[in-house]
């Protein structure tokens, strides 16, 4: 199980620094490597029957999506049967990922892995993009021309999602500092970490993802200060943005308010994200039942748009648009079910009694959903596989079953001494 754990990280290690994992070489190799783990994990189970396998049930939505795009396929619903195919690949993917991510990420040990994978690797990227922010020629890594145009940021064409990769981390290592899911030798060490994740994430200059952070920020502190009852540092989410607003000033604060103030070339405006939204509600009518078909956007829009600028639209910049102009009202249905379960999942473990550190991953998990899924509102990092790939990693963690708290033995020596039979309970990392 550890190779397979490893092998989840490092697959969404590459398809982060592989621009999002949006072209087409990335993107099959995400998908072998999911078909790898899960024959892989299939061989281990064969090997040891006793094996528990554990159902997670943000699948269901998930395996409703992919019912519905074969479907499509094998009763010829879609109008592009290679575009269904390509996107019903990707959805299988992150499909065998989330079910491989509840089988090997069970124990304490096994999840303080994979969060601590999150936040120092954010950190690196966060790091990186700051130092390619000042020492860029325009090419990704220095070497690569960006043919098609775009606004590069870190290892992303697209400095938005580059945010919404942010906006998928940071929350992460701000609720392990405010709900005291470190030790506090480690407080530091996580302050620099979201520091420096958070003053890049600013220096992207991503209009949506700075504000969808601010909105996170408000939810974080929200639900600490109800699931822990007032037992929070909400002054450690002041002082980390303190720290990272001076490091972006330090850094050249002017450069980025100019940039956050333009709509760059290659970039879309307000406005004509508006008129895409309203010509995909077309899509829809059209096809309300069983949609154009999965991951066809880009073929089906040219017929309904209203305004033609010599560009190709190939998403909606509206992830749930996309989805029931894909999918019709059965994908509506699968999206709403998905967010019923991860929501009703999510608060249930939340107001569950659990260690600090169990708390802290789970609410920070549900936070960064949330704002990714806000953030779906005016763009589209669900059809960025890298950042749809962490984001049900993030739900995983969300709705993951609560570590329950250890008993210290300084609570025990306090107990005996006062006298108390009842146990007390140390929240502890």
């Amino acid at each position: 199980m550890r190779f397979i754990r490893f092998g989840i990280c490092l697959l969404l290690a590459f398809a982060i620094l592989a621009h999002g994992a949006v072209e087409v070489w990335a993107e099959s190799i995400l998908e072998i490597g999911a078909a790898f783990l899960f024959v892989l994990w299939s061989i281990l189970l064969f090997r040891d029957p006793e094996m528990e396998i554990k159902w997670q049930p943000l699948n269901w939505p998930l395996l409703g999506i992919i019912v519905i795009g074969a479907a499509q396929l094998i009763f010829h619903g879609t109008i592009s049967t290679y575009l269904t195919w390509a996107e019903l690949l990707r959805v299988t993917a992150y499909f065998l990922l989330l079910f491989l991510c509840t089988q090997v990420f069970r124990e304490k040990a096994e999840l303080r892995v994979l969060v601590w994978f999150l936040v120092v690797f954010g950190f690196l990227a966060g790091l990186f993009a700051i130092i390619q922010f000042f020492t860029s020629n325009g090419k990704l890594y220095w070497i690569r021309e960006l043919a098609a145009g775009g606004a590069p940021f870190g290892p992303y064409v697209n400095r938005n999602h580059f945010a919404g990769f942010m906006e998928l981390i940071a929350p992460l290592g701000l609720s392990l500092l405010v709900l005291r899911g470190t030790r506090r030798e480690q407080v530091p060490l996580v302050g620099l970490f979201v520091m420096v994740s958070i003053g890049s994430l600013f220096l992207s200059a991503s209009r949506g993802g700075i504000t969808v952070f601010l909105c996170e920020l408000v939810l974080l502190a929200g639900m600490a200060w109800v699931g822990r009852s007032g037992n929070v540092r909400l002054g450690a989410i002041a002082l980390v943005l303190l720290a990272a607003c001076a490091l972006v000033a330090w850094l050249g604060v002017g450069e980025v308010m100019q940039r956050f103030s333009q709509v760059r070339s290659g970039e879309v405006s307000g406005t004509r994200r508006i008129e895409i939204v309203k010509d995909g509600w077309r899509i829809f009518r059209d096809h309300p039942w069983k949609g154009t078909g999965l991951g066809t956007f880009v073929a089906a829009f040219p017929k309904y748009e209203s305004y033609y600028d010599g560009k190709v639209v190939d998403h909606a910049h509206n992830d749930y648009m996309e989805t029931i102009s894909d999918l019709g009202i059965p994908g509506a249905i699968c999206g709403l079910a998905f967010l019923i379960v991860l929501v009703g999942g999510a608060l249930s473990k939340i107001l569950e009694r659990q260690s600090s550190f169990s708390l802290a991953f789970h609410i920070g998990a549900f936070v960064a959903c949330c704002g990714l899924l806000v953030h779906g509102l005016v763009d589209f990092n669900l059809h960025i596989p890298a950042n749809a790939f962490l984001f049900f990693i993030q739900a995983f963690l969300a709705t993951a079953p609560v570590l329950e708290p250890t008993v210290s033995q300084h609570s025990r020596r306090h107990s005996r001494s006062s006298g108390s039979r009842s146990v007390e309970f140390e929240m502890e990392e």
